[in-house]
């Protein structure tokens, strides 16, 4: 138990624990029944400043730039720049700054577009929170919060400011991050001491913590700044992310590199002096072969291809909060899915009725229009009391609502609240003239009083109240098997046999069941604490309640397309095992020997039965928070990399343990949005599949970077040092080698990772989590190109220097060939199957506009006599031009070919098995 910790509060200001709720609500001039008004918070607003505690302020311009030049590479062409001043080589080190500022500009110019990427997705994925203001419900975003606001608290709500509770039913708060409590907290509204410690205020509830269970209100009496968390704020500096799994794998290999370059750099000097070469000409030659060996534009194509990837996905619908879900998507195997409002509509309607006397109606209307006639055999007459006892039970255990149109933003009916409740609420509406309620007025009629709100572990909800002339009397609503257990002693067994085996049916019909019950309670049990153990043996059986809620209509293809492009998804419902199996098959998501299993039998299964079992389970149903976890380790023991989705608290260990947890935006608690690492805003099961695309599409365009970075700096490497064993002249002079960077790498690379999809991006099979940065595919064509590229250019080299054409103009070719050749590189990187002529120019304006950019740059450089100079260059003659680009347009035809047989290969075999579990 950690030591509870006093907090110094503010100089002037209230010690909110210690003050009565009253005093705290006449302090803030607000009435709880009606809130504050537009104006009022406005003006308060306007004194207070927004709920946000103080960020610091992004870097500026100047600062990028500035950091661009703190890093290993630059202090290398640091000292080549040096160096080239010490031997005279003044041209030299000029070019050398030249690449240092134009890679620091680069750089600079993406972290700024990065940043401002980040800022944007975190406006998105901002808090809301639920008020009373002007006497009706409102959800606004929590940074418009202002002092004397009432927060509305239900189970999974962040808490989104320091308030004062008014009022408590069982609300408990998760307060670990902010106190070290490891056990939620129990909140009333009685007053604490002054100096107790902030652990120990129960009477408050503190911004960066959230509800576990219950639900209340509380005054807002901080923002911002002076919260709890706000003055811990002042104290801290900011939080850094942790690295991804990629940028950690790219350090190490990028320390890989700079050892090779170093090595290189001592052979290329060892080999020039062996050979009697100046020893100036050797060590520039030397320096910048090492240099162009290190790919200073990877880790700028790194961070914007994320960026990019998380801006696609965005404008999809998926908000990504965390920079490792962009890369391990493209890896996913599995996906355990909610069923309600990720798969369906999320727009629930109960459609069958079932009495405890036996009759059985089925309900007309549909969504949250309170319109609708029952039909079947013996229909109601007016004022049932059957049928107004169990429409009461809907209405009264119940917290959602049901709001009319109006003339402002509602132009139809709307409900707040869980879907499931609210389809029970549009049912008393549309059946209360029929029963003699008024559905308008019957909460007011029998006031709760207490209450058990629904918990994932009971999966029951029951509530207290105290009805006009009548006893007291408890309501109860819930899983029909958790329910009609309580019935037991005072139900007929045949009855409850028969509501069992009606259950049963309506859940084989693809409809989601609620049992509804009563109890009247004595003088005894009126006197008693609300307990479900109190309430066992005493519940009266009212009836059931079948809804439906219809799959979305996109939602079939993207199952089709996920099981195309081998990943798995599987249903981990709330709902009864045959409501959810019949939705299953309905979607494609289970075959006819696909079963589904739910909380009980997934108890009483062992670790490696319950592997053993999940290639053939389609559907969790009912199960518990800790078992959702369980499955998702249970998969990932398999080798299984797992997203997850959820909304609910319940919900939010197993987002944080899966590979990926996906919250959802509308529906989704901010506990689970919390955990997650991506955010959908529709709660669509679709968006998902787009983002797994999305995420796929990023890291195989990385992949296209690397590919295209390294086969250009190992032809130059090959090429230089088949010259030096050879004994033929440098074929690139030092300046050249560093210019081929810039007009092959600074101009190109960050353009690729812009590539629009492939198309066939979810036709295969799900890169592996622990996938090399080169496997053995991407090594075999990097080999391919750069030996084509390097034979090419020897070989005109070694003519050229035959026909005893001057060694300047050769060099000039060569430079030339070279740099024309990573252009045509750059065009085969673009798909490892498709031809270049199938893969629209057009498709990437990027990158043609970054190609049309390093042509008019090597034109200068040959053509415009100041730069030609810098650069050891002569002006070649159109038909050389032409020959040399036919010569280069061969690592072109050598990589078309490699594609028609791997395209061939690829036809005439099955696609390869998607993981372990698969």
């Amino acid at each position: 138990m950690p030591t509870p910790t006093a907090t110094v509060p503010v100089p002037g200001a209230p010690t909110w624990h210690a003050v009565d709720p009253t005093d705290a609500l006449r302090r803030l001039d607000v009435d709880p029944a009606v809130g504050l008004s537009a104006a009022e918070v406005a003006r308060r607003a306007q004194r207070h400043g927004p709920n946000a505690l103080p960020e610091t302020a992004p870097p500026s311009s100047w600062r990028r730039l500035l950091r661009q030049f703190v890093s290993p590479l630059i202090a290398i062409l640091g000292v080549a720049a040096l160096l080239a001043i010490a031997l005279g080589h003044a041209a030299d080190a000029a070019v050398i700054g030249l690449v240092v500022v134009v890679n620091a500009l680069i750089g600079a110019w993406q972290e700024g577009r990065a940043d401002r990427s980040m800022a944007s997705l975190r406006q998105l994925a901002s808090l809301r929170v639920r008020v009373w203001r002007d006497g009706a419900e409102a959800s606004i975003p929590a940074r418009e919060l202002v002092p004397g606001d009432i927060l509305l608290l239900a189970a999974g709500d962040a808490v989104g400011a320091d308030a004062r509770m008014i009022e408590a039913a069982l609300l408990q708060a998760a307060e670990a991050a902010l106190t070290g409590e490891s056990v939620p907290v129990a909140k009333h509204t009685g007053a604490e001491p002054e100096a107790c410690g902030l652990a120990d205020r129960h009477g408050m509830v503190h911004s960066g913590t959230h509800v576990t269970a219950g639900r209340g209100r509380a005054v807002v009496v901080a923002i911002g700044a002076e919260t709890e968390v706000g003055q811990i704020a002042d104290l801290t500096t900011r939080a850094i992310d942790p690295r991804t799994p990629l940028e950690l794998r790219l350090d190490r290999f990028g320390r890989g590199l700079v050892i090779a370059a170093l090595v290189l750099f001592a052979l290329v000097l060892a080999l020039g002096l062996l050979r009697g070469l100046p020893l100036d000409e050797v060590l520039m030659v030397a320096i910048s072969q090492m240099v162009s060996m290190v790919p200073e534009g990877l880790p700028v194509a790194i961070t914007i291809a994320l960026a990019v990837g998380m801006q696609r996905m965005a404008a999809q619908g998926a908000i990504v909060r965390r920079l490792a879900a962009v890369e391990t998507l493209g890896s996913t195997t599995v996906i355990c899915t909610d069923k309600t409002g990720t798969l369906t509509r999320n727009e629930m309607t109960v459609t069958r009725l079932w009495l405890a006397d036996g009759r059985d109606w089925q309900v007309g209307g549909s969504g949250y229009v309170p319109s609708g006639e029952l039909s079947g055999a013996a229909l109601p007459a007016a004022g049932d009391a059957a049928l107004a006892d169990l429409l009461r039970a809907a209405l009264l255990c119940n917290d959602a609502d049901l709001l009319a149109p109006d003339d402002g933003e509602r132009s139809a009916w709307t409900a707040l609240g869980d879907p499931t409740e609210s389809a029970l609420v549009v049912l008393a509406h549309k059946l209360g003239a029929r029963a003699g309620l008024r559905a308008d007025t019957l909460r007011q009629d029998w006031p709760r009083v207490a209450e058990l709100p629904f918990d994932a572990d009971t999966q029951l909800m029951a509530t207290r109240h105290a009805g006009p002339g009548a006893p007291a009397r408890v309501y109860l609503k819930g899983a029909p098997e958790r329910l009609l257990r309580l019935c037991a002693g005072i139900e007929p067994a045949e009855r409850l046999a028969v509501a069992r085996t009606t259950a049963d049916e309506m859940a084989r019909g693809a409809l989601r069941v609620l049992a509804l019950g009563v109890v009247d309670l004595d003088a005894a049990q009126a006197a008693q604490p609300l307990s479900f153990d109190l309430l066992a043996g005493h519940v009266r059986l009212l009836g059931l309640a079948g809804q439906i809620d219809p799959p979305r209509d996109e939602v079939r293809a993207a199952v089709a397309e996920c099981r195309a492009a081998g990943i798995r998804p599987v249903m981990v419902t709330g709902d009864h095992k045959l409501t959810g199996l019949a939705i299953a098959r309905q979607l494609g998501m289970a075959g006819p020997e696909d079963r589904a299993i739910d909380g009980v039998e997934l108890e009483r299964l062992g670790e490696a039965e319950l592997r053993a079992a999940l290639p053939h389970v389609a559907v969790f149903a009912r199960v518990q928070p800790a078992q959702k976890l369980r499955i998702v380790e249970a998969f990932q023991a398999r080798g299984d990399v797992v997203a997850m989705t959820g909304d609910g608290v319940n919900d939010a260990p197993a987002l944080a343990r899966a590979d990926v947890g996906v919250a959802m935006g509308r529906s989704g608690t901010e506990v689970a949005k919390g955990a997650a690492r991506i955010v959908l805003v529709d709660d669509n099961f679709a968006t998902l599949v787009g983002a797994v695309e999305q995420g796929r599409l990023t890291w195989g365009n990385l992949r296209k970077v690397l590919l295209y970075l390294f086969a250009t700096s190992l032809d130059e490497v090959i090429v230089l040092m088949a010259a030096l064993l050879a004994g033929l002249p440098l074929p690139l002079q030092a300046v050249q080698i560093l210019w081929v960077n810039i007009v092959t790498e600074a101009t190109l690379t960050v353009n690729l990772v812009m590539d629009p999809p492939d198309g066939d991006e979810m036709r295969r099979p799900p890169t592996r989590s622990d996938a090399a940065l080169i496997d053995r595919e991407m090594l075999g064509r990097l080999l391919l190109m750069a030996l084509t590229s390097s034979v090419v250019t020897l070989a005109w080299f070694g003519w050229r220097l035959a026909q005893d054409v001057p060694l300047d103009t050769v060099r000039t070719e060569v430079f030339t060939l070279t740099v024309l050749a990573q252009w045509f590189n750059v065009l085969n990187c673009r798909s490892a199957t498709q031809s270049v002529l199938r893969v629209s120019l057009l498709s990437n304006r990027w990158l043609m506009g970054g190609l049309l950019i390093s042509v008019v740059l090597q034109a200068s450089v040959l053509f415009w006599p100041p730069l030609a100079g810098l650069f050891h260059a002569v002006p070649l003659p159109a038909s050389t031009l032409l020959a040399i680009l036919g010569a280069a347009s061969s690592v072109l035809v050598v990589e078309e070919l490699r594609k028609l047989v791997a395209r061939r290969r690829a036809a005439s075999m099955p696609l390869p098995k998607a993981s372990p579990g698969q």
